[in-house]
Parts: C-alpha cells; sequence; structure tokens
C-alpha cells in the first residue's frame, strides 16, 4: 500500500489548521504589518521544497510554502473581520482599524 497521499493530505490539514490561529495571533499582535514575515518564510519553504528530493517532505514543504502566502491574504482579511466585530480588536492597535458605522 503506497501512504503517501495519505501522509500528505494529513499533514496538509495540520498545516492549514496551524495557520489559522497564526493570522489571528499575527494580525492581533502586529496587524498587517507582519505580511512580509509570511512572505519571505513562503519563499524559503517552496524553495526548500525544490531542493529536496523526498518524496514526502518536498510536497510537505511546498504546502507549507502556499500556506504561508495564502495567509498574507487571510491577514488583510482577518482585519476586516476585526473590523466588523467579528474578532477581537487590540486595545493598543485602535488607530489601525477603519471603524465601520453599519
Amino acid at each position: 500500500m503506497n501512504y503517501i497521499g495519505l501522509i500528505i493530505a494529513v499533514v496538509t490539514f495540520l498545516v492549514i489548521g496551524c495557520f489559522h490561529p497564526l493570522v489571528i495571533k499575527g494580525e492581533y499582535y502586529f496587524g498587517t504589518r507582519c505580511w512580509w514575515v509570511f512572505a519571505l518564510a513562503g519563499v524559503g519553504f517552496v524553495a526548500a521544497s525544490l531542493l529536496v528530493f523526498n518524496s514526502i517532505m518536498s510536497p510537505v514543504l511546498g504546502v507549507i510554502g502556499c500556506s504561508c502566502f495564502w495567509s498574507i491574504l487571510e491577514l488583510f482579511e482577518q482585519k476586516k473581520r476585526v473590523e466588523k466585530g467579528w474578532f477581537p480588536m487590540n486595545p493598543k492597535r485602535k488607530n489601525d482599524y477603519q471603524q465601520r458605522h453599519d
């Protein structure tokens, strides 16, 4: 039996699950200014995936890299969710948010 697909699927699920709170906490403490950290990490992981010959580690590194890139978009979306009141706002950074008056 070939378990590689299942292993990569489970790791992908876990990576996505780990990145969700990273985006929430990153936006809370640093705002959208930390987008470049996700970009640099994404480039690093994608580059590493191209250099690794292991049939499990290469796709896993690619998944992590693409999750980093996707997290940049989610960081800006998270800011919108905070502005809507769906997530708590960091009181130290109130000026970073556009208050909505719906």
